[in-house]
């Protein structure tokens, strides 16, 4: 399912957030290991969180970037990178996506007493 290295976005703490795998996982593997990261500023840099190792089941991942993404992805310094703009341009659709269910929960919950 995910190769060492691998990219891809993930909910992770109840937040969207770019992951990476820190092992390769088959198919049957319920958790996966990966590296955790959050944007920071402009230029699609993304830093790793407090805590940037995480053990997360297959059902919080929104998507897996493809092969091409991984090479054209920059590794700035040690717990920084840089996606290329199509991944980054993922990111924030599927953050923003997330965003308004998240809202819609909170709306219908808040009507509904």
């Amino acid at each position: 399912m995910m190769r060492d290295g691998c990219l891809g976005v993930a909910i992770v703490s109840r937040q969207v957030m770019v992951i990476q795998a820190a092992r390769s996982h088959t198919r049957r593997d319920r958790f996966l290991d990966v590296y955790t990261f959050v944007p920071f500023g402009a230029d699609r840099i993304f830093l790793a969180t407090n805590v940037p190792k995480a053990r997360i089941t297959t059902s919080d991942i929104l998507t897996i970037f493809p092969p091409d993404d991984i090479l054209r992805t920059r590794s700035i310094s040690p717990g920084m990178l840089q996606l290329p703009e199509e991944a980054f341009t993922e990111f924030n659709e599927l953050s923003s996506r997330t965003q308004r269910r998240y809202e819609q929960m909170w709306n219908a919950l808040a009507f509904a007493r």
